[in-house]
């Protein structure tokens, strides 16, 4: 009889845990579909890159002109703009876009200048001339990016610029080849020559750039750099000095130019697309969980006695791996099983026998392992789970007897009702 009643109990234990998770599939499904609301998202796109991306170096050339005070000789007054005077200015510049509107720009230009201004009071007529360098951090803005639309393929693209800088200037000298009087400075009643001065010019302009390919650009910018009145040596007249400059050249664009792009509203849209999906297929899941709930309702159940309907095990056997007596994780639940029913039972008691597969190990091995492996579940019963071992009692069969035709199944301890 209790044979009888452990194999109904197994069988509608069974039936309940099988039933079970389609009842908690329906609460789950319902209450945790998920639906798409409105949602109001910002449909421009944003624009990102490492910053690697989007550097820059520009080379070129052109020309200057100087405006200065013209002199301190009798054709002293006014401010002469003679185009003769016109001289060469060489560029280098290394800048990086952070984006498609900003970038910051180190540009550097030098070479000589010249301008008609006699230096000392008993001259007429002459010209200076000296060499400079000028170095300035520029914030430049690309116009058409900002108005037009970012396109990094776009053919012309206008870029205002400002900055801020340092310059030099040195060896200026007249047209005698002689040092440069500085005519505001007096010691001891003697005019001091002043052949080099430091200033701090403001430079403003606008480049036009004009797109090769993905790598190269030729630009031409026009610039002015205003300096304070003693860039030129002389300190007098007009308190600001300036340099006029027409340049021209290429950009090498290191490794291209462009930006990664992303638009939230797309996103927003892929979300509620996937989040369909897998509303479907809760759906289809929920209906298979109420369909098979309902197939196994209409299956017979045996005759059993109520009182005895207690949380019985399962399973009955735990298996080992080869040449083991060491219980696997996932055989722990089997174990845990067996003290569940042995302490609902509390006047059942069990017999484990252990085996062992013919296939590996001699017999007199085998014997031992099995042995083993029976043990090693006692203990676990008595010491993990508080179970009297006066209710267990440990048999082992080594490979002397093969409950199971597929040998590796025999690697096995097997529970029976004493």
């Amino acid at each position: 009889m209790k044979a009888k009643n452990l194999y109904c109990l197994a069988a509608m234990c069974a039936g309940a845990f099988a039933a079970a998770p389609a009842a908690n599939a329906q609460d789950v499904f319902e209450s945790e579909t998920l639906s798409v609301t409105e949602y109001t998202c910002d449909n421009s796109n944003h624009y990102f890159q490492s910053w690697r991306d989007n550097w820059f170096i520009q080379i070129g050339a052109g020309i200057n002109q100087p405006f200065v005070e013209r002199g301190i000789g009798q054709n002293a007054p006014g401010h002469d703009v003679d185009r003769k005077r016109m001289t060469t200015t060489y560029n280098f510049g290394v800048g990086h876009w952070f984006s498609p509107y900003l970038a910051l720009r180190f540009n550097a230009l030098g070479g000589a200048l010249h301008w008609d201004t006699p230096v000392a009071p008993d001259m007429q007529n002459g010209w200076t001339k000296a060499k400079y360098a000028n170095l300035n951090l520029e914030l430049m803005w690309d116009m058409c990016n900002s108005l037009g639309g970012v396109n990094p393929n776009r053919p012309v693209s206008v870029i205002p610029f400002v900055g801020i800088g340092g310059a030099y200037t040195w060896d200026i000298r007249d047209a005698y080849q002689q040092p440069a009087a500085a005519a505001n400075i007096h010691r001891d009643g003697k005019a001091e020559y002043k052949n080099s001065s430091w200033t701090l010019p403001v430079t403003a302009g606008i480049q036009f750039r004009f797109r090769l390919c993905k790598y190269v650009d030729f630009f031409a910018e026009a610039r002015a750099s205003f300096f304070g009145d003693n860039w030129n040596g002389v300190a007098y007249g007009s308190p600001i000095e300036a340099n006029v400059a027409a340049v021209g050249g290429f950009n090498f664009n290191i490794g291209g130019r462009g930006w990664n792009v992303y638009n939230e509203c797309t996103y927003v849209s892929q979300l509620a697309d996937l989040n369909n999906q897998v509303n479907t297929l809760r759906g289809q899941l929920l209906n298979a969980a109420q369909e098979n709930a309902a197939l196994r309702a209409q299956l017979p159940c045996p005759e059993v006695v109520q009182k005895d309907c207690v949380n019985a095990p399962l399973m009955t056997t735990v298996r080992f791996t080869i040449n083991s007596d060491k219980i696997m994780p996932t055989e722990e639940v089997n174990v845990y099983n067996m003290a569940e029913w042995l302490k609902a039972n509390p006047s059942e008691n069990v017999v484990i026998v252990g085996y062992a597969d013919k296939d590996t190990g001699t017999a007199e091995y085998n014997l031992g392992l099995s042995e083993r492996r029976a043990n090693a579940v006692a203990d676990e019963l008595v010491n993990k789970y508080g179970i009297s071992r006066s209710r267990l009692t440990v048999n082992y069969d080594g490979s002397n007897v093969q409950p199971y035709s597929e040998n590796d199944w025999n690697r096995i301890v097997i529970f029976t009702q004493k």
